[in-house]
């Protein structure tokens, strides 16, 4: 029989996948009871692992008290406003105000929208170019989509939305020419602090820094998105935090919730509220049916506490340092052709005429699973919950992968 749904990012007329029917730690099982090492931690984000107890009884416990309620004015509701606080502690800002949604996709969406409505609040209509960097991927809502730095995600979509500029990745006087041409005009810059779903590509040295700079020389904001750096995932909290620099708004998802149900935000800075709050009349007209939803809130809390508890963050910086030891190996055997990430997560490249998705599926075959990044890449980000153990059996399995190929 043939299936009903219409699966994201795939040719339509694919029949045939991998069910995924269970998971445990950093495991998961096929409906035939075959056993993964999930690499990928799904899609960058299972960060406490796969069948946590206690994550599941927090969501039935805040569902028993409330399942849900909007908070547009004049509402809120505990699990919020506790989430709220929690974040803007763990933040790399002094006072900033956290906004929810679902997804990353909204998140980005609402960041550009904030972007340019606190300048013109701030009496700087002008300011409404928002700028982003090639290879970057920002969702693909139509204001993410219009901001991708990854053509083939662009293209087919009618008009995207005016006033971006997609700018070379990592080439710092690329920006400031943009900028010295049309600076007057820019509200602000949005990037990844490493770089995912184009390939992971951690920003160089320096680079931020100069971002930060350009911004503050011109009165434009720093967004970072960190859909994949937040909550841990290199070693900090934030990406804001690892790379030393601080940026404007910082864009959430995924991560905050390990997956177990969707929860988004942005975390608005200082200034960037300045504008928002300039004019008391002024109404933020923007917002989802779900933002700030209790029991995704709750699920976020009991996360953040885990992570805490069992100190995951430093687990990360451990995790990166093992895989890549495997990883640079076969570099320097010649089987990859180049190794990089922080963290917990990292990507590599392999030599022209390995095909990435048949090196996928000969690791499902394996019991494997990483990403392919045609058309010559590959991504790792596994749970921080992940073994010694399960670690180098990613990198024995590709390495057995490759040297068949």
């Amino acid at each position: 029989m043939a299936s009903s749904f219409l699966h994201p990012f795939t040719p339509p007329r694919k029949k045939d996948f991998l069910s995924i029917a269970r998971g445990d730690g950093a495991l998961v099982y096929d409906e035939d009871g075959k056993e993964y090492i999930d690499g990928m931690g799904s899609l960058w984000y299972i960060n406490v692992g796969h069948g946590r107890k206690e994550v599941a009884d927090a969501m039935a416990d805040q569902a028993k008290e409330l399942a849900g309620y909007h908070t547009f004015d004049p509402f809120t509701n505990p699990r919020a406003e506790e989430l709220a606080t929690k974040i803007a502690a763990l933040s790399p800002f002094d006072e900033p105000r956290v906004f929810f949604g679902s997804s990353g996709s909204e998140a980005v969406d609402t960041a550009m929208k904030i972007a340019r409505i606190s300048h013109r609040e701030a009496g700087r209509s002008e300011k409404t170019i928002v700028v982003s960097r090639e290879r970057g991927y920002h969702g693909t809502n139509y204001g993410g989509t219009s901001l991708q730095g990854i053509p083939p995600n662009r293209e087919g979509f009618g008009p995207l939305v005016p006033g971006v500029i997609n700018v070379v990745a990592d080439d710092d006087e690329a920006m400031k020419r943009v900028f010295a041409e049309q600076g007057d005009e820019i509200a602000a810059i949005i990037t990844e602090p490493i770089q995912g779903a184009g390939g992971v590509w951690p920003a160089h040295e320096g680079y931020l820094s100069h971002l930060r700079d350009l911004c503050d020389a011109y009165g434009a904001y720093l967004i970072f998105d960190e859909v994949i750096t937040g909550f841990g995932r290199t070693g900090e909290w934030f990406g804001a935090q690892f790379y030393g620099v601080t940026p404007d708004m910082i864009t959430f998802a995924k991560a905050v919730t390990s997956g177990y149900i969707p929860l988004s935000g942005v975390i608005v800075g200082e200034k960037v509220m300045e504008g928002l709050e300039a004019n008391k009349g002024f109404v933020l007209r923007t917002g989802y049916t779900y933002s700030a939803h209790p029991v995704a809130c709750a699920v976020a809390l009991k996360c953040i506490e885990i992570q805490e508890e069992e100190g995951l963050l430093a687990r990360a910086t451990a995790i990166g340092e093992r895989l890549a030891a495997g990883l640079r190996a076969m570099l320097d055997e010649g089987l990859l052709i180049d190794v990089r990430g922080e963290g917990a997560v990292w990507g590599i490249s392999v030599p022209d005429g390995v095909e990435v998705v048949a090196v996928r599926d000969a690791l499902l075959q394996e019991g494997v699973i990483i990403r392919p990044i045609p058309p010559n890449h590959m991504s790792m980000c596994p749970p921080l919950v992940i073994s010694d153990e399960q670690i180098d059996k990613i990198v024995t399995s590709l390495r057995k992968v490759l040297t068949a190929e």
